[in-house]
Formats: C-alpha cells, sequence, structure tokens
C-alpha cells in the first residue's frame, strides 16, 4: 500500500509540475514547481527503497507476495525485490530454550530435570517453516522437546540416569529430536542434562550405592596390587632357587680344587709376609693358612 501511496505522489507531482506553466504570476509559478519537484522527488526515492530490502545479519528474509510465498530466501544485506511484496526476518542463531521437565523412570520413579536445548532454523528451508509453521516455533520445539524427554527418560532405572547413564540419555535426546526436527526446517545443536533431582530418601541410597561400588572397586585394585607384587616375590625367590641349584650343580671336586689351588697362588703372591703350612688336609690342600702383616725396621 505503501508503494502504491508513494507512486501516486510522484505522479501528481509530476503533473503538478507540468501544467505550472498555466499561473502566469511568475512567483508562484516558481514556488509550485519547487513544491511539485520536493514531494516527486520524495515519492520516488520512497517508491525505490521499497524495491530495496535490507536484511540484517544473523537473518534470513522471506518475500511474501499477496499470499505466495517466495521459495527463494533473502541473504544478509542488501536484496532487490518485488516492491508489492512483504518481506520477513527469520533469526538464523543459535536459539537456547531452558526447560524443567517431570519425568518418570523405568522403575516409574518421579524425576525432575533440567535440561536445554540449543538449536537454529535452517536458512535453506526459512520459506517452508513460514509455510507450515509461521513465524514463532517455540512452542512447536518445546512440546516435541518434552515428549522426546520422557520418552527416553523411561527406558532408564533412576539410579542410571543420575549417575552413570547422564551421557547416555542426552545424546539419545539430541539424536531423536534431530530425526523429528531437522524435516521442519531447524537444526539441533546439542541438547544437555543439566541437573537430575529426585526424592532426598532415594538420592541418599543412590549416593551411597555409588559410594559402596567406589569402595569395592578400590577394594578390588587394592587385592589385585597386593596379587602382583605377591606374584612377584614369588617369580623371584624361584629365579634365586634356580641359580642356586645352577651353582650347587657346577661345584664340582674338581672346581672346588682348582678355586682353592687359586686362592692359594693369590695369597702367595701377596707383599705381606706369611706362613703357609700345608699339610696332608682333604684333598691334599692346605690345612691351615696363617699371615703376619709386615711391619717397617
Amino acid at each position: 500500500m505503501s508503494f502504491i501511496i508513494s507512486l501516486l505522489a510522484t505522479l501528481i507531482a509530476t503533473l503538478v509540475y507540468l501544467n505550472s506553466g498555466k499561473v502566469h504570476d511568475e512567483r508562484n509559478r516558481l514556488t509550485i514547481r519547487a513544491v511539485a519537484a520536493l514531494i516527486g522527488i520524495v515519492a520516488t526515492i520512497a517508491s525505490i527503497s521499497r524495491a530495496l530490502v535490507i536484511v540484517p545479519p544473523g537473518n534470513i528474509g522471506v518475500a511474501n507476495l499477496f499470499g505466495r510465498v517466495s521459495d527463494e530466501t533473502l541473504n544478509p544485506g542488501v536484496n532487490f525485490v518485488n516492491p508489492f511484496a512483504k518481506t520477513l526476518n527469520f533469526s538464523t542463531r543459535l536459539k537456547d530454550i531452558l526447560e524443567n521437565v517431570d519425568a518418570s523412570s523405568q522403575e516409574g520413579l518421579n524425576l525432575n530435570l533440567d535440561v536445554s536445548l540449543q538449536y537454529k532454523l535452517d536458512p535453506q528451508k526459512a520459506a517452508t517453516v513460514y509455510k507450515t509453521i509461521g513465524t514463532s516455533e517455540t512452542q512447536l520445539v518445546i512440546s516435541r522437546f518434552r515428549s522426546t524427554i520422557r520418552s527416553i527418560v523411561a527406558q532408564y532405572p533412576a539410579n542410571a540416569i543420575y549417575s552413570t547413564k547422564r551421557q547416555e540419555v542426552a545424546r539419545r535426546i539430541n539424536e531423536q529430536l534431530t530425526k523429528e526436527l531437522l524435516p521442519l526446517g531447524f537444526v539441533v545443536d546439542e541438547a544437555l542434562l543439566r541437573n537430575v533431582k529426585m526424592p532426598d530418601t532415594i538420592q541418599k541410597a543412590i549416593q551411597e550405592k555409588l559410594k559402596a561400588e567406589q569402595e569395592n572397586q578400590r577394594m578390588k585394585f587394592v587385592l589385585e596390587k597386593q596379587r602382583q607384587e605377591a606374584e612377584r616375590k614369588r617369580i623371584e625367590a624361584k629365579g634365586i632357587a634356580d641359580a642356586q641349584k645352577i651353582i650347587s650343580d657346577g661345584l664340582t671336586n674338581e672346581v672346588l680344587q682348582l678355586r682353592r689351588i687359586e686362592a692359594t697362588e693369590k695369597l702367595a703372591q701377596s707383599p705381606n709376609s706369611k706362613i703357609i703350612m700345608v699339610g696332608s688336609g682333604k684333598d691334599g690342600m692346605p690345612i691351615l693358612l696363617q699371615e703376619s702383616v709386615s711391619t717397617k725396621p
């Protein structure tokens, strides 16, 4: 409508300017022409501006011409459009929905979960979103978000959701929402399970159970360490025993006699004075060795 008004104003101003020559008074004629030219220029600029649309950063534009939505979206920046079309901007920035959801676990226990969903509009499907959903998708996304959370939480026991399976539950929520929202034109970035609340008595029991499991794991570690240490000592003792057996088996009478001869030779080569008494001991070897330390004169 504003484009039509601007266009009519331009035409009227042009006609007035062209017919101003019929005014005989020179001063009045110039005044009429000046006013008509000014109005015509302003109206022309207004008409042209209707064909130029500026889409802000982080948005995508959709043109609506008399109820017909164009499949081609408008990128951020200056765009040329039909001056009769109405342009709507859709945010493509990441959005974060925070929800507090009541759900039931696998065994029927009531849980209260703090969850958040980060998602954004698919720029290529902005026109489809406008046709099928409109300009506000929040309620639709929240409904599917809540339903998905309750459906997945009901498949897990409460203690698993509270402790070991929290990341798995969040991952499955993310995967399920991706399957549901992507065809509608929304890209799921991440689903976060921020907090899980349950009745105090159950929460205390779960914490005690987790503590007992941790203590059990610690004891298993200690026992395994002790078992490994005992095994190490057993192997070490067996090695020593094997070594001693090898040495014992190798000490024959000939080897022992050779060791005695070598010891006698080393003693005889010593610079200290000594008395060596060799008798008819076992195997004919020395039976008494007496060594005196030499003194200076």
